[in-house]
């Protein structure tokens, strides 16, 4: 009987996961096509500093996220997603620091939301991370 109820309890935890690597992707998928469709925003979050251009960054961002966001979607892709998926949100963070500092005379209500992305990031990060380890241990 224990079995059985070890074997449910493993299948809800994987399923859990697996809505949570499609939700991700979904997010991810969605923030690429924004790169697009409003790179000005982008652009203002790219530190200035960064060669060779801040439009250069949005649009490279913006293809990265809409490689390892659809990779999230399937189960075959989904390991190597999630992976990438730290990489890339550990390799965005900055432009979040940035925008933090950058929005620092803005309205409370901009710089609020620039502060909850930083630790948003790294729900985010970790949720990649677990989404891996349950593709990882179901392969």
């Amino acid at each position: 009987m224990t079995n059985d109820s070890d074997q449910l309890e493993s299948t809800f935890r994987t399923e859990r996961w697996n809505v949570a690597a499609v939700i991700l992707g979904v997010f991810i998928t969605l923030a690429g096509v924004m790169h697009f469709v409003n790179p000005d925003f982008f652009d203002e979050i790219v530190p200035p500093w960064l060669p060779p251009s801040e439009r250069f960054w949005t649009y490279a961002s913006g293809v990265a996220e809409l490689v390892v966001g659809p990779a999230l979607l399937w189960r075959r892709t989904r390991a190597r997603g999630a992976i990438a998926a730290v990489v890339l949100l550990i390799a965005v963070y900055p432009a979040n620091i940035y925008m933090t500092w950058d929005w620092r005379d803005r309205e409370f209500s901009e710089r609020l939301v620039s502060y909850v992305r930083l630790p948003l990031q790294f729900v985010l990060i970790w949720i990649a991370v677990r989404v891996y380890r349950n593709s990882s241990a179901t392969e």
